[in-house]
């Protein structure tokens, strides 16, 4: 018999915080078929999005308007520990990668310029550990 479809509510559901339009469709595109995807465009949103609904996974960008990403991931690990974390970062640093891992749980750091694709397997690594 062959397997069943997932059912969009059965999806599992990510949140994609970043203030880059074009990431955003890029991202939506390439997850239509494994994910829900939901966006918001600041830490700020994000925390409304959060308030109304559980998300499996939520990948940030670190600049952000506002809260930078990282202390928005790390708020969230203390708030919604279950929920796995991504930040996408433009520092290099192994230092900071190490220590930003640490701070905020972080399933993946991700270091742009980073594709669309690369996210979705760090999202797809994510819901599977």
């Amino acid at each position: 018999m062959p397997e069943k479809a997932n059912t969009p509510a059965q999806l599992p559901v990510v949140l994609l915080v970043d203030d880059e339009p074009l990431l955003l469709d890029s991202l939506g595109q390439e997850l239509k078929d494994s994910c829900r995807l939901f966006t918001a465009s600041s830490a700020a949103e994000a925390d409304l999005r959060l308030a109304a609904r559980r998300y499996d996974v939520v990948v940030c960008d670190h600049m952000l308007p506002g809260e930078q990403g990282l202390d928005f991931l790390s708020r969230l690990s203390e708030m919604i520990p279950s929920t796995k974390r991504i930040l996408i970062t433009g520092y290099t640093s192994p230092e900071f990668i190490s220590r930003s891992i640490a701070i905020a749980g972080l399933s993946a750091c991700l270091v742009k310029p980073v594709r669309a694709s690369e996210i979705a397997v760090a999202v797809r690594a994510a819901l599977a550990s």
